[in-house]
């Protein structure tokens, strides 16, 4: 079979299996976070952290939920790593130094999972489990939370039930019923089916210490040992992928056969990738009350990630050369137990959502394969994007695609019965900002900085030359959309860029949330506005046209001068 047939078929089947998934579990979800009902586990976390599950919070108070608990996970989560040395289960791993423990710290609270460090080298299995991979948990479970997949969702369902309600209230919910509900009743379970399904097929999952498995020696006899260790690879690996958060047990990632053993748990990994982001456009529509608005945003997030796909496909089937030609492929750094149309695939899919996993290098793929994984985070991970996170910043883009038809046919936008006014504008104009301002700043300064740029100098790629710039930037656009990949050539394990990275990270994750929750409150404040013959039909292909060609001019306008710089550049020398 040729590797292009092959990849074809990976992508049908992918989509096949995704097709199935998405009514029952987009459907699953709007039956979640619209039940007045709690299970008798999740009465027991309500009484231990003293919440009432059953306030209804306005925007501050929901946003205030969701940063004290975000700032307690950042605290414990440095602290562990700080003790680490005298942690059970800890190997002999030394505890991690200040500003890698706060990178670290930051990056798996913030749902981005960006590693400055060599994963089984360093940490300890207590670490690992109690630390790593709870936040995979309860950081996926906020994002989804913050619906801001749900709590943005509400304010425009405010609008629509609201009639039968007695009117709007602006509440949003509860934040720590929509954390706990998340948790428990859909990434728990899917991630205890999926932990069986990849232990089944091979992937690791123990306990168990550092072993001597051989023996290294040279032509004079000399040498030394080679060690690897067991570990929580399996149950780590499905929250990682299943919460779109993407740091793994192993420096290799999931290109490392203990965390991905063959072909087939390498395209169920892409399918927990993508299942939620995608299935949360039903749930959506469930919310809203007409599905079809659901249908609206689930085509423009996949006519990108299929176009996306494509586009990465001929790039790496098709780039020129000889040796490149002969192989059929561009080969350097892909997997080949998968094939280069897997590892195209499973590349999209990682960066158009805020997975930031990887099953091979983004740094060998080619000039313009970079650039294509570069321009899916600087999209702001939306198509379909982060559990969530996706959701909710396509809801944005629509309100600006919304505000634009507006302006071209002189009304009033509207988007499902509210008002688009100046107040909502000027918060999703601020939403947008945000990560390219973090991007660029901090990528312009590490170009100039003497102690930034010598990291770069230093690299082991092209040096100072644009494939060098590419690494900069797409070490900061990675942790300022909480994507967590990295081209793996920068050394990025130094005080300047754990801690800018940090900074990043964290401003990139939490900034976003302030400006969608107060627009949430303002849509829920909102009374609901009849349809008429002049509202704008935000269901119907014309306006997913309209969706695609904002995302991409406004990103494009954005980011074109940094893309030439760097990928562009590079591809046409």
């Amino acid at each position: 079979m040729s590797p292009v047939l092959a990849g074809v078929l990976q992508l049908t089947a992918l989509i096949a299996a995704l097709a199935l998934a998405y009514r029952p579990l987009g459907d699953y979800m709007a039956a979640v976070y619209s039940s007045s009902k709690h299970l008798r586990v999740e009465k027991v976390i309500y009484r231990c952290i003293g919440a009432n599950p059953d306030a209804e919070m306005r925007w501050p108070a929901y946003l205030r939920g969701v940063l004290a608990f975000s700032v307690a996970g950042v605290l414990f989560l440095f602290l562990l790593q700080r003790v680490q040395g005298i942690l059970p289960l800890s190997f002999g791993f030394a505890s991690i130094s200040p500003d890698q423990a706060f990178n670290t710290a930051a990056s798996f609270v913030a749902n981005t999972n960006w590693q400055s460090y060599s994963g089984e080298q360093a940490m300890g299995h207590v670490v690992q489990t109690a630390g790593l991979a709870v936040q995979n948990f309860v950081s996926a479970a906020t994002g989804i939370a913050v619906a801001v997949a749900i709590a943005l969702v509400r304010g425009f369902a405010h609008g629509i039930h609201g009639r039968q309600a007695g009117g709007p209230t602006g509440n949003l919910g509860n934040f720590w019923a929509d954390l706990v509900r998340g948790t428990v009743r859909i990434l728990l379970p899917v991630s205890v089916i999926g932990a069986l399904v990849l232990v089944a097929c091979g992937a690791i999952q123990n306990f168990s210490g550092i072993h001597e498995v051989g023996r290294l020696v040279n032509e004079h006899g000399m040498g030394g040992t080679q060690q690897t260790g067991g570990g929580a690879y399996a149950s780590q690996e499905v929250i990682k992928e299943l919460g779109t958060n993407g740091g793994g047990v192993a420096n290799a990632n999931s290109s490392h056969p203990f965390e991905n053993p063959n072909a087939f748990t390498n395209l169920f990994e892409i399918f927990l990738i993508l299942v939620i982001p995608f299935s949360l456009t039903r749930t959506f529509g469930k919310l809203v009350g007409t599905v079809r608005q659901g249908y609206a945003i689930l085509a423009t997030m996949g006519v990108i990630w299929l176009g996306f796909v494509c586009l990465m496909m001929w790039t790496e089937f098709a780039h020129g050369g000889t040796a490149l030609q002969a192989a059929g492929a561009a080969m350097e750094g892909k997997e080949t137990r998968f094939g280069v149309g897997a590892s195209a695939i499973f590349s999209v899919s990682t960066t158009l959502t805020s997975t930031g996993a990887v099953d091979s290098f983004h740094s060998s793929f080619t000039a313009f394969g970079g650039g294509i994984d570069l321009l899916g985070m600087m999209l702001g991970e939306i198509a379909p994007g982060g559990v969530g996170s996706g959701l909710y910043g396509m809801l944005v883009m629509a309100i600006i695609a919304v505000f634009i038809a507006g302006l071209m046919v002189g009304r009033t936008p509207e988007y499902l019965g509210k008002k688009i006014g100046t107040r909502e504008i000027k918060l999703a104009a601020c939403y947008i900002l945000i990560t390219p301002t973090l991007v660029l700043g901090f990528s312009a300064a590490s170009m100039v900085l003497p102690d930034a740029l010598g990291s770069m100098l230093n690299t082991k790629a092209l040096g100072a030359g644009p494939h060098g710039f590419s690494e900069v930037l797409y070490a900061f656009t990675s942790g300022a959309n909480n994507n967590g990949s990295a081209f793996a050539g920068l050394n990025a394990d130094t005080p300047w860029y754990n801690t800018t990275i940090g900074l990043a990270i964290l401003l990139g994750r939490f900034l976003p949330m302030v400006f969608v929750l107060a627009l949430a409150g303002s849509l829920a404040d909102q009374k609901p506005i009849p349809e008429t013959a002049g509202t704008l039909r935000t269901e119907k292909p014309l306006f997913t046209g309209l969706l695609v060609g904002t995302i991409l001019i406004v990103t494009g306008l954005t980011y074109f001068p940094a893309l030439a710089l760097g990928p562009l550049a590079e591809g046409l020398s």
